[in-house]
């Protein structure tokens, strides 16, 4: 007898489209491409818009068949999907010579201006770390770059709502180049966050330009702004409180030791700004800035300080005394710093108490991230005072720098620390103590 009965559907068949969708979502390129195949449900799932919104595309600088095959996978995702896209985010790691960064720069001629064609959603672009100042950028091909990275931001302008360009490492007349695009149609932009840290060749004074000046009185908008102390100036102060006072809400702001830090600014001209923008704060990364004198003319009181990093990167000056920036400067924040990073090379003088006792003053804090040469009873003390709620720390890591090989006994002392006080780092407390040799 023949059985007419239709033949048994696999249980995929009746998966809903938002559960294939979402199966679809954690497959690479090759795979949705031959999941595709499979049928037309398959298929037309492959093309939901939701799969392609985020995209982050990476060159990676290393010569083989493998990264010849990156620039056509970038060009192939841009004219299939390009059209949903609404957060792109491109890396160049590592380029190794001049060719490659020729190649680069025709895959991205291409990728940019597909997308200036068909694209309407594109909210945010991130170009990190393209540093334009090195050898293997040929002045040629280096402005060819600009000029097509200006005039597709020029096409975005009025949808993009976050741009990212740091390390990008380009003159000061480049520079506002390309963020004058972002506002060249109306001569004014509505764009919400900028990152231009590292925008700029090292050792620019950005602050005393009026071309960065006049560039920067055309966003209108700005809720989040990144960029590097050699930018600020009471000028620019100024221009963030006249048009984005009413949405400025932070201000991510690096000082390295190789750009300029030596110019004036006004605890007016901060008050002011902190005045007209009640929701700012302001976040500070120090790199190689340890001297006393020169913290203190950039931290001024008037700042609404809510995060600060100081980090020495493995250098000792005996000049870098830390100890009047702990008990004299760093306290004037004691109501709204949150957030406190030292890396410090101290070897030459201890901070165990000056430390603690700027901890406990700074009623807010509750990130502390530390890597210094301290005690192990430094450990003990802090979280005797977090038990008995002193302080309101919920984040504590820190590397204990040692000065010999051997570390076991500073070791032993951390371990009974923790059994002492498991139960409170266990239910209360993000936790990670070690630690390191520096020899």
């Amino acid at each position: 007898m023949e059985d007419d009965s239709e033949p048994e559907q696999s249980s995929w068949a009746y998966l809903p489209d938002v559960c294939l969708r979402h199966v679809f979502h954690w497959l690479d390129d090759r795979d949705r491409s031959r999941a595709a195949l499979v049928c037309k449900k398959w298929s037309c799932a492959m093309y939901s818009a939701s799969l392609w919104r985020c995209r982050t595309i990476t060159f990676y600088g290393q010569p083989s068949r493998a990264r010849t095959l990156e620039f056509q996978s970038a060009l192939w995702y841009t004219k299939k999907f390009g059209k949903y896209l609404k957060h792109l985010e491109i890396k160049l790691s590592n380029p190794y010579n001049t060719p490659y960064i020729k190649k680069f720069q025709v895959v991205m001629r291409g990728l940019l201006s597909h997308l200036s064609k068909c694209n309407s959603h594109l909210v945010s672009l991130s170009i990190k770390y393209l540093e334009l100042d090195c050898l293997i950028w040929k002045n040629v091909v280096r402005a060819q770059f600009i000029k097509n990275l200006a005039a597709f931001l020029k096409r975005m302008s009025n949808q993009l709502d976050y741009l990212n360009l740091k390390g990008a490492r380009i003159t000061l007349e480049e520079g506002c180049e390309l963020l004058n695009s972002l506002s060249s149609l109306t001569n004014r932009s509505l764009i919400s966050e900028i990152n231009i840290e590292d925008f700029f060749s090292l050792h620019l004074s950005v602050y005393s330009s009026a071309l960065f000046h006049q560039t920067m009185s055309k966003f209108h908008s700005l809720t989040i702004l990144t960029f590097n102390y050699n930018c600020i100036s009471d000028k620019l102060l100024d221009i963030l409180r006249e048009h984005s006072s009413h949405s400025l809400c932070t201000l991510n702001i690096k000082c390295h030791v190789h750009d300029p830090h030596g110019q004036v600014v006004s605890g007016m001209a901060w008050a002011n700004l902190a005045k007209r923008a009640p929701k700012l704060n302001v976040n500070f990364f120090f790199e190689r800035v340890m001297k006393h004198d020169h913290l203190a003319r950039i931290l001024l009181v008037e700042i609404p300080v809510r995060s600060i990093s100081l980090r020495s990167c493995y250098f000792s000056d005996p000049d870098w005394t830390m100890r009047p920036t702990l008990t004299n400067l760093l306290p004037a924040y004691w109501h709204g710093l949150q957030k406190l990073t030292l890396e410090l090379n101290n070897d030459h003088e201890l901070l165990d108490n000056e430390l603690l006792q700027l901890i406990l003053s700074c009623k807010r804090l509750f990130f502390l991230k530390v890597w210094a040469f301290l005690s192990a009873s430094f450990m003990e003390r802090l979280l005797q005072n977090r038990a008995e709620r002193k302080c309101v720390l919920t984040t504590i890591k820190v590397r204990i720098y040692t000065a010999q090989d051997d570390s076991t006994e500073e070791e032993q002392l951390l371990a009974d620390v923790y059994r002492k006080f498991k139960y409170l780092i266990d239910s209360e407390l993000n936790y990670f103590v070690i630690t390191y040799p520096m020899v």
